[in-house]
């Protein structure tokens, strides 16, 4: 099930640390106006996320993560899903992503979803690259 969240009382940072630092989502819902958050819940425990900010006629993906034990059962999908219905209902004109470029399962589920590259970050990631993706809403 796939829930927006307006407050941090499911304690994501816990759950995700390997991506979320501390107090992150509870800063954004505090004070991000542009900030979403939703959550893959399966039975009573989270096992993914998406994060995106919606900015006028345009959205950027910040983090789309699902815990290791439970990839490649679509969950990636369903919540990118969930993106891109929230940026048809908002009127969005394009959405914008970095991923590094050795992340293939990241670019491939992208470009599944019609994302096609557009720029390089030089070391955007420490010591590896950033491909800038976009894709056309509307």
């Amino acid at each position: 099930m796939i829930e927006k969240i307006v407050n941090n009382n499911q304690h994501l940072e816990d759950i995700f640390k390997e991506i979320i630092k501390p107090n992150r989502i509870e800063n954004d819902l505090k004070n991000n106006p542009f900030s979403n958050y939703y959550i893959y819940r399966l039975s009573d425990k989270i096992i993914g996320f998406i994060n995106f900010d919606i900015m006028y006629e345009r959205m950027e993906l910040i983090d789309i993560f699902v815990l290791e034990e439970y990839r490649n059962c679509k969950i990636a999908t369903k919540l990118m899903d969930v993106m891109i219905e929230v940026a048809v209902l908002n009127n969005i004109d394009s959405i914008t992503l970095e991923v590094r470029k050795d992340n293939y399962y990241a670019i491939k589920l992208y470009e599944k979803y019609g994302f096609t590259k557009v720029g390089i970050r030089k070391n955007y990631y420490k010591d590896i690259d950033g491909l800038l993706m976009k894709k056309q809403v509307k």
